[in-house]
C-alpha cells in the first residue's frame, strides 16, 4: 500500500490542541502516514499576514487529506482578511461537506448525514456595503447554480444508494425555502428534484427549511440523508448536533474529487481555548473520516470502535458531564487503538 500523506492544520483556539491531541493515533493506526504541520487561521493571518500563506496551499497539494481543527474568524471586517476554510474549499473543489448525525452509544434515534452544499450560496462571499451613514445599506448576493447544485444532489443521493444497501435509513430529504425563494431556491428545487430521479429506487422528499428544523427536533429517526444549500445545511447540522450530544462530537467532511479536508463542527471555542478541556471526539471522528475516504477503512473501524467503548465507559470532558482534559480522553483512545 503506497504511503500516505496528511496534513495537519490546527488553526486558532481549541484547534492546535485538538489537533495535536488526536494526531499521535495515526501513526498508530497507519505506520505509513506521512504528515506535515501547516499554518493556517486568523492568528496566522495577525503573525504572518496571510491566513492562508502560499506556502500551506503548497504543502496541501503534495498532500491527499486534512485533519483541520478550527479557524477564528473576528466577527467584524478586518481589512485583508478572508475566511482560509472557504478559500481552501474553493482552491481544492471540496464541494461536499458531509457532516453525520448519529445518536450516542445506546441511543439509536438517529442516524442521518447532512449534505451541504461547500462552494456558494449566503458563503459566496459576495457582499457589498451601499450608501454612507444612516443611509448605508448592506448587500449580499446568494448564489446557486445548477452545476453545483446538481453535483452535490448527486453525492447525496449515492450516498442515499450507499446506505440503502447497508440496509440503513436511506430517505433523500431535498431542503429549500422555495415558497420564498422562488429565483434561487426554486432553481435549487427544480435541480434537485430532477437528479433524483436519476436514482428510482430512493425513497425522496423535499421539506421546507424552517419546517425541516422543526420536525428534525419532533421525529429525527425519520430522516436519512438531508442534503441543504451551504447556509441551511449548516444550521440543520449544528441544530442536530444537540440532538446527538452536542457540538463536542460531530465531525465533518470537505469532501472532492482529490482531496479531503476533516474537521470537528465545533469551532474554535475561544472560551475553552488553552484550558485543555475541549472534547477530542469530534476531531477523533473527523479523523476515522479522513481514513475511510482515503481508503483505510481497517484503520477507520478502529478508530470508530476506540471512540465508542470511550463514549460508553468514559473518561469523558465537561461537555458530556464529566471532567476528564483533552488529553486524558485521547490518551485513553490511543491506548484502547494500541491493544487492538
Amino acid at each position: 500500500m503506497s504511503a500516505l500523506r496528511i496534513a495537519l492544520l490546527g488553526g486558532d483556539g481549541v484547534g492546535p490542541e485538538v489537533v495535536s491531541a488526536v494526531a499521535p493515533l495515526l501513526a498508530v493506526l497507519e505506520p505509513d502516514v506521512e504528515t506535515v504541520e501547516l499554518a493556517m487561521g486568523f492568528g496566522c493571518f495577525e503573525r504572518e499576514g496571510h491566513a492562508l500563506p502560499p506556502a500551506t496551499i503548497e504543502g496541501l497539494r503534495s498532500c491527499r487529506g486534512a485533519l483541520f481543527g478550527a479557524v477564528g474568524s473576528p466577527s467584524h471586517p478586518v481589512s485583508g482578511y478572508r475566511s482560509p476554510l472557504l478559500e481552501v474549499r474553493r482552491t481544492f473543489e471540496l464541494f461536499a461537506n458531509l457532516r453525520p448525525l448519529v445518536s450516542m452509544p445506546g441511543d439509536g434515534t438517529i442516524d442521518a448525514v447532512v449534505v451541504r452544499e461547500n462552494t456558494e450560496g449566503l458563503y459566496s462571499g459576495r457582499e457589498r456595503l451601499e450608501g454612507e451613514g444612516d443611509e448605508a445599506v448592506a448587500v449580499a448576493e446568494r448564489v446557486v447554480s445548477v452545476r453545483a447544485t446538481e453535483r452535490i444532489v448527486r453525492a447525496a443521493a449515492t450516498l442515499a444508494r450507499e446506505r440503502l444497501e447497508q440496509g440503513r435509513n436511506a430517505r433523500l430529504t431535498i431542503v429549500h425555502k422555495a415558497n420564498v425563494l422562488r429565483t434561487s431556491d426554486g432553481l435549487f428545487r427544480e435541480t434537485a428534484l430532477r437528479v433524483a430521479s436519476d436514482f428510482p429506487e430512493l425513497q425522496v422528499e423535499e421539506q421546507l427549511v424552517d419546517s425541516m428544523a422543526y420536525r428534525l427536533v419532533l421525529e429525527p429517526e425519520r430522516y436519512g440523508v438531508i442534503v441543504a444549500s451551504n447556509l441551511y445545511g449548516d444550521v440543520l447540522s449544528d441544530l442536530g448536533a444537540a440532538l446527538v450530544g452536542g457540538l463536542g462530537v460531530v465531525p465533518s467532511a470537505n469532501v472532492g474529487d482529490r482531496f479531503v479536508l476533516a474537521e470537528p463542527v465545533h469551532g474554535s471555542a475561544p472560551d475553552l481555548a488553552g484550558r485543555g478541556l475541549a472534547n477530542p471526539i469530534a476531531t477523533a471522528r473527523a479523523l476515522a473520516m479522513l481514513l475511510e475516504r482515503l481508503e483505510r477503512p481497517a484503520a477507520a473501524r478502529t478508530l470508530d470502535r476506540a471512540i465508542e467503548r470511550v463514549l460508553l465507559e468514559g473518561p469523558r470532558t465537561p461537555d458530556l458531564g464529566g471532567s476528564a482534559t483533552t488529553r486524558e480522553v485521547a490518551h485513553c483512545l490511543l491506548s484502547l487503538v494500541e491493544r487492538t
